[in-house]
């Protein structure tokens, strides 16, 4: 093994280190997408989807359009696309803590009916 020194960027992902803890952002990667789409510096949405329009009957299968696109289709991209220039600054926030100790939940009986494949512990 090599020690590479301080993490600062792992699979797409920047680690920024301070006195509380570590930062995890996506950043660079969302700058990336916006610069191929050519909407660096797009009015931000505060959420991801349009709530007033639909792109199709309920229950249709999204890559069913991919050969077809519409302009319902390209907008609603878009605004996914304002939606990440507005969240640059979210990542994950991970706290210091003096504790080593590691809480772990598990459902061992995760297929338990043949049938309908779902837990029968609750």
């Amino acid at each position: 093994m090599t020690d590479l020194g301080a993490l600062n960027y792992f699979l797409g992902i920047s680690v920024t280190r301070d006195s509380s803890g570590m930062f995890l952002s996506q950043r660079k990667y969302a700058m990336e997408i916006l610069e191929c789409a050519h909407m660096v510096g797009c009015n931000p949405s505060r959420t991801p989807v349009d709530t007033e329009s639909k792109l199709g009957d309920g229950g249709t299968l999204v890559y069913l359009y991919m050969h077809d696109l519409r302009k319902p289709h390209f907008s609603a991209l878009k605004r996914i696309l304002r939606y990440v220039q507005g969240t640059f600054d979210y990542g994950l926030q991970l706290f210091s803590s003096t504790t080593n100790s590691l809480i772990a939940y598990l459902d061992v009986d995760c297929v338990g009916c043949p049938t309908t494949r779902r837990s029968t512990s609750g």
